[in-house]
């Protein structure tokens, strides 16, 4: 997984006015998850931009809100590439990655970013691109290839997912199919739907009419 160094400020004001005026000034809110687990009530202090937000059995979850430059994020956000995040937050550097981008629907500019705070030692869930490798025996017969699933949810530390998931379509035949339960990937686990179809190699018109040939 790539490294990408991001500084962050934190946010305290969360209000209407104040996100309309941070993107004024070229600026994206965002929100840092995933961070330290603690027990009710707290009695220690909190960062700037830090809240504690409640879950089950008395305990509490510290997540940040904060806020990155429009300009900083722009070869994290329009790639498809993974990145394993440097994110630097009140003078501390923090590991994290990108889990969910908000879009303006109109403008399709980016309204929200969610970071989650990651561990090498806690497992996280995240899509991975799919490579296509290798060149089926159902094209070379006629037939074309499709993806039908470019990217796949797979569970692992972070240190262990890939920047690409490789499948090999060399003994994929003229009109079968790869399914996620096909796929196996050392360390990973795979979140999908089992019988979710990742790729397959469709008749098309000259394939079907050289099977009737063959067959007449």
């Amino acid at each position: 997984m790539k490294t990408f160094e991001l500084k962050a400020e934190p946010r305290q004001d969360l209000g209407k006015k104040a996100v309309k005026a941070l993107r004024a000034e070229g600026k994206i809110p965002a929100i840092l998850n995933g961070g330290k687990i603690i027990d009710l009530p707290f009695t220690g202090t909190l960062k700037p931009g830090e809240k504690i937000v409640e879950i089950p059995r008395g305990r509490g979850i510290i997540v940040t809100d904060i806020a990155v430059n429009t300009e900083d994020v722009r070869k994290l956000i329009y790639t498809p590439d993974i990145f394993e995040i440097n994110l630097e937050i009140n003078g501390e550097t923090r590991k994290a990655v990108m889990k969910e981008l908000q879009f303006q629907p109109v403008k399709d500019t980016v309204l929200h970013i969610d970071f989650l705070e990651v561990y090498p030692e806690k497992p996280i869930v995240m899509e991975v691109p799919v490579q296509i490798e290798g060149h089926a025996e159902g094209v070379k017969a006629g037939g074309k290839l499709s993806l039908s699933m470019r990217k796949l949810k797979v569970k692992a530390p972070y240190t262990e997912i890939p920047e690409r998931l490789v499948v090999n379509v060399d003994n994929l035949g003229l009109g079968k199919s790869l399914a996620v339960g096909d796929l196996h990937f050392e360390g990973l686990e795979l979140m999908n739907a089992k019988n979710a179809v990742v790729c397959a190699v469709q008749l098309t018109r000259a394939a079907r009419g050289a099977a009737a040939k063959a067959g007449a």
